[in-house]
């Protein structure tokens, strides 16, 4: 989620008023009319109706329409406007935290190493497979790519990148607290799964190196230096 839509839709919650709204119709098991929610929250109609269509514009609530009598056909009646709470995710931390990626990580390195396969690969494995399908996801970028690109993609993940002429540094961990708890299972997946992101978007000839740096992400990818026939290393896993 970008930080503009995740801030707009919580800072709306902001209003006591949308808060309760907001916490009423989430605790429902069905959708909910204005007129059950002004009078459950002793609110007018117009003002329930006002921050009912807020918290549907910000994406917190979902929209639907239906005869609430049953009845079809003439005489029946004009649908009902009935909201319940979205199934969107809204979540903000700031600077950027990814821990939701990291257990998806760990769950399916978990699953590989169950098929007879070694934790420590299965999980390097998993963390570039994630990668690669971050970079598969990733609308409008050229092919190959080059750093500003990678760069680019990485933004979207957390990690607040600063492009060099030969590099991409990359000032934040999205997975700083646990990183700081299991520095070396963390930092090695983190590796992989940022050189996922690169061979997925063709950035042939750079690596994810680990860098461990004061104030600054575990990894920093840089330019394969050219070896002595010409050719780059490959950049693997």
């Amino acid at each position: 989620m970008d930080l503009d839509s995740g801030a707009s839709a919580i800072g709306a919650l902001a209003d006591d008023t949308r808060r309760a709204l907001y916490a009423y119709v989430a605790g429902r098991s069905e959708p909910v009319g204005r007129d059950e929610a002004a009078g459950a929250l002793g609110l007018a109609k117009h003002t329930v109706s006002f921050h009912l269509d807020r918290l549907a514009d910000e994406g917190l609530l979902e929209v639907e329409f239906r005869r609430l009598s049953g009845r079809s056909g003439p005489g029946a009646g004009r649908p009902s406007k009935l909201y319940r709470r979205a199934d969107r995710e809204f979540a903000i931390t700031l600077p950027p935290r990814r821990y939701d990626l990291v257990g998806d990580i760990l769950a399916a390195a978990v699953g590989r190493a169950g098929s007879a396969r070694d934790l420590d690969t299965a999980l390097a494995a998993s963390a570039h497979a994630e990668g690669r399908a971050v970079a598969g996801a990733a609308g409008g970028v050229p092919d190959p790519a080059g750093l500003p690109e990678l760069a680019t993609v990485l933004a979207g993940q957390g990690y607040e990148p600063a492009v060099e002429p030969d590099a991409v540094l990359l000032s934040n961990c999205p997975f700083d607290a646990l990183a700081q708890k299991h520095t070396e299972v963390v930092c090695g997946l983190n590796r992989s799964f940022v050189q996922g992101v690169a061979d997925g978007l063709g950035c042939t000839g750079t690596t994810a190196h680990l860098e461990p740096t004061p104030g600054r992400c575990c990894v920093a990818v840089r330019r394969d230096a050219p070896r002595g026939d010409g050719q780059a290393p490959s950049s693997g896993e």
